[in-house]
């Protein structure tokens, strides 16, 4: 039975406000959704929202009032710019379903009221707090879905259904919860936990969104892991004032450019993405079967819901399959069937085309049956990447790292060494970047030749190697000149690491001199102006640059500028060491 609220609700509702805030492509910064959430509930009574929707709740009117402020959520949202192309998320009380008034048909009203079409509107049902029936959560996603909406799972890591809801309901949606985004560029347990969890939810065709973001280097850390999307303080907080919704955040845009420098930027996916006609998710079964005879080539169709956003994957060798069985191509072209179509429906990781290169190979890789990853652009179908294609990309990268690396030392060059800064210098964290140089090797080679020379080079990279971990970034930069770096955790940095390899260096090159030369501590050799002249063993300069979480002048021209500068320094100081800050 419909109930109607009574008149002190009616006020109460009059005085709430809704605020959104922008859910945004975490590539481009352009707006894919905006987030309803309510405000002005202190002006009526009640300290926080959840205070209110347990009184609600109390007074048995939670589904009557969830309506009308539903309703007056979806009105608000038709005054933003071009609200048509957005999705709005609009949180859900999961204890509306028991009130004896709920019905199912409403929201469609609503929506056919206003105008707005049904893949528009995408519920959001949290996991933060434990329901006390086990199956209720679960139902409110079958109950929507079953209805064809979108569904969000909010603070998605931290409840009390975890992995289990996207196994038993696999919603269309997860928001990571913020506890695991705060600092994640400094904290490695949470990157690792995040990327296992974004790659887990890519692969069984969930989008992500990376919740709470307040700083540059989380959003870009979330990126680089794989997640779609981007919401917090960051990017905009939330406003009453639907004008202030932008269809593009341009500062966010700025430092999310796509680097043309970038040795990745050689590798053209756009050549490889087969870009096939998709296949609407309402299309008849005989549609489908009609499709993969008139494309004898393809053996996968990507299935699309109204919004171009793509839900699924459909192959060929299981329509197949169904078609070669006793009845099956009866059962599979009878159109009175309900939902055909979903049944043979597969789930498929999907990735923007702006995504890194090196986030599609692993999320392909990390499910060897994979049959490919899905392209979108703005979150919208825009073709297909084939595991073929995707192993032909791999060996592609293979070769242009080959090239990149020096072929004496078998170390990362110039390409990868700028790759890294340009990197760093959109990062806010602290890093030491040192620059090593040979000091009087041009006098060794001249004597000793050229054959001992690079034996020399190829001493100094060993050192690096074996005496630097893993955690180091590790480069030739060509002839007797090397580059490393390091990202410091918890912004510590400790020079022990390049005072080892200075001191093994210099100890280590004495044997490649003569017992007499060893002696002496010098050997003569002509200088540039070819002019006789003694020359001190071989040892090498470190020429060592800390950039900081709060350095100002963050920048690739500043950070070369300074390390040049520092070269004269170091060869200078007794330890062959020179240390500078850049402010």
């Amino acid at each position: 039975m419909e109930k109607k609220l009574p008149p002190i609700w009616l006020k109460n509702l009059e005085a709430l406000d809704i605020a959104f805030q922008p859910i945004i492509n975490i590539h481009t910064a352009r707006t894919y959704a905006v987030e309803a959430l309510l405000r002005n509930y202190q002006d009526i009574g009640f300290k926080t929202i959840f205070d209110l929707f347990d009184q609600v709740y109390k007074e048995g009117l939670l589904y009557t009032f969830d309506l009308a402020l539903r309703e007056k959520t979806l009105k608000k949202f038709t005054h933003i710019y071009r609200y048509q192309d957005l999705k709005i998320f609009y949180n859900l009380d999961n204890r509306l379903f028991e009130m004896d008034d709920f019905c199912s048909g409403n929201t469609k009203k609503l929506l056919e009221k206003y105008n707005i079409n049904k893949e528009s509107i995408c519920f959001e049902i949290s996991e933060r707090f434990e329901i006390k029936n086990q199956c209720s959560l679960e139902f409110v996603l079958r109950h929507y879905k079953d209805d064809g909406f979108c569904i969000a799972i909010d603070d998605f890591g931290i409840g009390y259904s975890g992995y289990k809801l996207l196994y038993d309901s696999t919603p269309n949606v997860i928001k990571i919860d913020r506890f695991f985004l705060k600092d994640i560029e400094k904290d490695i347990k949470k990157k690792l936990m995040v990327r296992n969890i974004t790659h887990l939810a890519i692969q069984l065709g969930i989008k992500v969104i990376a919740e709470g973001i307040e700083t540059k280097a989380e959003f870009l850390t979330c990126r680089d892991i794989g997640c779609h999307l981007a919401q917090g303080y960051l990017i905009q907080k939330p406003t009453k004032h639907p004008i202030e919704i932008l269809p593009k955040y341009g500062d966010i845009a700025d430092f999310v450019k796509f680097d043309e420098r970038d040795v990745y930027a050689k590798i053209k996916i756009d050549s490889y993405i087969q870009k096939t006609k998709p296949i609407d998710l309402n299309s008849k079964m005989g549609n489908i079967v009609d499709y993969f005879k008139q494309h004898k080539n393809i053996e996968i169709a990507t299935i699309i819901n109204h919004a171009q956003e793509p839900v699924g994957i459909i192959q060929e060798s299981k329509i197949k399959e169904f078609l070669y069985s006793p009845y099956g191509r009866s059962l599979l072209l009878n159109d009175t069937t309900k939902s055909k179509l979903k049944s043979f429906l597969s789930p498929c990781g999907h990735a923007d085309i702006h995504s890194d290169i090196s986030t599609i190979i692993e999320l392909f890789s990390n499910n060897p049956e994979s049959a490919g990853i899905i392209i979108t652009k703005e979150s919208k179908y825009y073709g297909f990447l084939s595991a073929k294609a995707i192993i032909n990309i791999m060996h592609e990268q293979n070769l242009l790292f080959a090239r990149e690396q020096n072929p004496l030392t078998k170390l990362p060059g110039n390409t990868m060494i700028e790759r890294y800064i340009h990197a760093m210098v959109r990062c806010e964290s602290t890093y030491m970047l040192v620059y090593f140089d040979l000091d009087n090797f041009k006098a060794f080679n001249d004597i000793y030749g050229f054959r001992n020379g690079d034996r020399i080079i190829q001493l100094f990279a060993d050192i690096l190697k074996k005496n630097l971990s893993t955690d180091y970034f590790k480069a030739h930069i060509g002839g007797d000149d090397f580059f490393v770096a390091l990202k410091a955790e918890n912004h510590v940095v400790d020079f022990g690491d390049i005072v080892s390899v200075v001191e093994k260096f210099i100890n280590d090159a004495r044997e490649f001199y003569t017992q007499d030369d060893k002696e002496r501590g010098y050997i003569i050799a002509k200088d540039r102006d070819m002019n006789e002249k003694k020359f001190p063993l071989l040892s090498v300069s470190a020429s060592v640059l800390i950039v900081g979480q709060k350095t100002l002048h963050r920048s690739v021209k500043n950070i070369n500028e300074t390390l040049s500068l520092q070269k004269k320094a170091a060869k200078n100081d007794v330890k062959h060491l020179s240390i500078s800050y850049l402010l």
